[in-house]
């Protein structure tokens, strides 16, 4: 008898330990929800494969904040985890920034101050939604809580959720590249100044290689400036003002057909906003450039009327005195579009909306190119051709809108396919001897405002240019732009990861806060009274039962 006990015992144990070792040689982690939120992309996965040394990311959400933003904080522990799970040498940590915030905002991580509804009373707090990833002796940060459009807290907590993925994995990415993509800032044809740019140019310094590259040199080395921009990556043309020689044109195109990819900001009308404010009236006139025909070939036109949009950006104007002070009013300036992007594109998907200046429609042409949309005008909007005068005081003038009538614009669109070169059955200014007539898949993006990535100066440093100095207004041009590079830019489908769409519930906060007390009485009064009223019942059953 005791024998068999000890063998059941015996085979008990072998049984348990046999589990355990299978357990721990095949973990399998199930994503049971329906959208697979929890559910590695097989660009994240390509990723984090390359990691083959500890990667170590620290978390600053921590401490007191408030409930909706517990989901974050919980989403982005199940998201790591998920990570973690993947790849072994990754490790997140989280960290209070209670007792280091000077040094989380030096190393621009910069606080958010959030306005939210609890028990029907509004409260502030303030959080620090970043996380700092480190890995072989370099280190990046990622924000959590992304700038984006959003109508409540409601929906920029969802759009940071969907984010996390498309956010962290770029990082990574970003940080295990050992070689930098190189990016050509055309020059020598009036472009915008080196300070001009500087708010956004910063901010691409910090992920690909800049150089500034004239195409002056091509009047004398036509061959060798060609080659010497060939060997770059991207090429940004940002508002040039002067008009672009043949030699020149040619060196962009064969730097098209070659697979270099390009960002244009064209202004194909003369009207300056400073120049406006100094003399209260201003001639605007179309701009020749000389580049319709390269433009042409790649299948799109820009008209040379502007466009007056009813959704239009603010700026400051005086409108009396008080004593010795000039009174300010913002008010809404038409020839200013404040445009929105195409919501189904990675590129523009949950941007702010995007300030415009001056600018021009956009046509597409029929062609084996393929065209989309990613900035696009209101219905209420109106021509104007050119030349015309613009006068400041008629921003005062009452709106009519059946004056507004002309219908959606396009402002901005992402070309795709196979080029044709402009100069495919031309002569051409100069010799190459390897010309290329048509180029392999390849990408361009055209826009039809110079000034679209141009900053302001505030006491001669440059402003943030997602921000107007006068009115405060935010818009998201910066996004805007930094989202065409890492599109024109990617390689690995990462950008694709911002198409990424969840289904977060969340509390009905007016409902929760008008049927609290019900739901207090249901989940805390209500059981005990059962349990009471079961308890007395089973009492008087009991004595009954006992008592015969």
């Amino acid at each position: 008898m005791m024998n068999k006990k000890i063998k059941t015992t015996a085979l008990l144990i072998t049984f348990l330990l046999v589990i355990n070792l299978v357990n721990q040689s095949f973990y399998k982690r199930f994503d049971l929800t329906a959208d697979k939120r929890y559910t590695l992309s097989k660009t994240t996965k390509t990723i984090i494969s390359k990691i083959n040394k500890p990667l170590f990311i620290k978390v600053y959400l921590e401490g007191d904040f408030p409930s909706e933003f517990k989901r974050l904080q919980l989403e982005t522990i199940q998201y790591l985890e998920e990570l973690s799970s993947e790849n072994n040498n990754i490790k997140a940590l989280f960290k209070d920034p209670s007792n280091q915030r000077e040094n989380l905002i030096k190393r621009g991580m910069l606080p958010s101050k959030l306005t939210v509804e609890e028990d029907g009373k509004l409260s502030e707090a303030i959080i620090f939604p970043w996380a700092e990833i480190s890995y072989n002796n370099k280190s990046t940060v990622v924000s959590l809580l992304p700038n984006t459009i959003a109508a409540s807290e409601n929906d920029q907590l969802q759009n940071a959720i969907e984010s996390l993925e498309y956010n962290f994995s770029y990082a990574i990415n970003s940080i295990n590249k050992k070689k930098q993509k190189k990016i050509a800032i055309i020059t020598g044809n009036g472009e915008l100044k080196d300070i001009d740019q500087y708010s956004f140019l910063s901010e691409v310094a910090k992920k690909y290689r800049l150089a500034k590259f004239t195409l002056d040199s091509v009047q004398n080395a036509p061959k060798e400036t060609v080659e010497d921009l060939r060997s770059l990556d991207l090429a940004i043309i940002a508002k040039p003002s002067e008009k672009f020689t043949e030699k020149e044109k040619l060196t962009l195109d064969q730097f098209i057909t070659n697979g270099g990819k390009t960002l244009w900001m064209l202004d194909n009308v003369q009207a300056d906003q400073d120049s406006l404010f100094s003399s209260g009236k201003m001639l605007a006139y179309p701009r020749d450039l000389n580049i319709t025909d390269l433009l042409f070939s790649y299948g799109v036109r820009i008209n040379t009327s502007l466009i007056k949009d009813l959704y239009a950006a603010k700026i400051p104007l005086a409108t009396g005195k008080v004593g010795n002070q000039t009174q300010f009013k913002n008010l809404d300036w038409f020839f200013h579009p404040l445009v929105g992007g195409n919501p189904n594109h990675p590129i523009t998907k949950n941007i702010a909306p995007v300030r415009l200046q001056f600018a021009n429609a956009i046509d597409t042409l029929k062609n084996n190119i393929k065209k989309t949309p990613l900035l696009i005008s209101s219905v209420l909007t109106q021509k104007i051709g050119t030349p015309t005068f613009i006068e400041l005081q008629s921003i005062a003038n009452e709106v009519i809108e059946r004056d507004y009538t002309s219908g959606n614009h396009l402002f901005a669109v992402l070309l795709e396919g196979k080029f044709n070169s402009a100069y495919k059955n031309r002569t051409k200014p100069f010799l190459l001897n390897n010309f290329k007539e048509n180029s392999n898949y390849n990408k361009m993006v055209v826009i039809s405002d110079g000034d679209i990535g141009k900053n302001q100066i505030l006491k001669g440093k440059p402003h943030d240019l997602n921000r107007d100095k006068w009115t405060n207004q935010q818009f998201g041009n910066k996004d805007f732009l930094l989202n065409t590079l890492d599109f024109l830019l990617d390689d690995t489908g990462l950008i694709n990861l911002r198409n990424k769409t969840l289904q977060i519930k969340t509390l009905n906060t007016k409902k929760a806060f008008s049927q609290k007390t019900f739901w207090q009485f249901f989940n805390i009064v209500l059981p005990l009274i059962i349990l009471f009223t079961f308890g007395f019942l089973f009492n008087i059953i009991r004595k009954n039962k006992f008592s015969k």
